[in-house]
């Protein structure tokens, strides 16, 4: 059981029974999801989990929609076979849990990724959306990989790097107005100081994990949000790849 007084802030939320269309497969030193579209194509898209690990359904419906619109999608294990977090652990203990599974610690995984979608899947222009911890990735991958040509970060922002505003390649991030993990002054701060094209969008009374941990279709509420949010991360990736 987690600590009363401690527990999770990051909800896992409407934890989906989704099946998934594609298959795992082996690449060099990690284990991946990876799904295709059904014509060919020379574009792709890194989905980088939560801290839920890459196996949570949920991220996998994101992979699979992203191949129904013409992207080879791969969902890479960037936590290397060590055990994702769970909402039953104990909040006080994440710092702990989080020391050998850092979102900017990942080039060594990156660098296979790419290899393979370039030399195994035909991929010339490639991509990456990130939630949560994969969110913090994807803003990561921005400042370093000029070759990935867009990046949607959602609800995750890199913190503490002195060239967090320096990014390579056109970035989406998109945020919900009441998350209890990222505190909305800190992603304002992006505003004014990024210089390649990026967009800051902020969706009123949404909480964190909005866009793939809360299922549409029993949040009738939320379902206009959802959508919009998937749209935008679409449209973005359609603009840019």
């Amino acid at each position: 059981m987690a600590n009363e007084a401690k527990p999770c802030p990051c909800d896992i939320g409407d934890r989906s029974d989704y099946g998934g269309l594609g298959q795992e497969v082996q690449i060099e030193h990690i284990k991946a999801y990876v799904v295709k579209p059904s014509a060919a194509s020379d574009k792709a898209v890194i989905v980088i989990q939560d801290i839920f690990g890459w196996e949570l359904p949920n991220t996998r419906y994101m992979a699979d929609m992203l191949a129904a619109n013409g992207y080879t999608a791969v969902c890479p294990d960037f936590f290397v076979g060590k055990e994702p977090w769970s909402p039953t652990k104990d909040w006080s203990t994440f710092q702990e849990w989080l020391k050998d599974k850092k979102p900017t610690d990942i080039n060594k995984e990156v660098d296979v990724v790419l290899k393979y979608l370039k030399e195994q899947c035909g991929a010339k222009r490639i991509g990456t959306v990130g939630f949560c911890w994969g969110g913090v990735a994807t803003h990561y991958l921005a400042l370093l990989y000029p070759e990935i040509k867009a990046g949607v970060s959602v609800y995750g922002i890199v913190r503490e790097r002195e060239d967090r505003y320096s990014l390579k390649s056109p970035t989406l991030f998109i945020f919900a107005e009441n998350d209890n993990v990222i505190p909305l002054d800190q992603v304002t701060n992006l505003k004014g100081k990024c210089t390649v094209d990026f967009q800051l969008k902020i969706f009123p009374g949404q909480t964190h994990g909005f866009v793939h941990r809360k299922r549409e279709d029993i949040n009738p509420a939320d379902k206009p949000q959802i959508e919009e949010a998937r749209k935008d991360m679409l449209n973005w990736l359609n603009k840019y790849i």
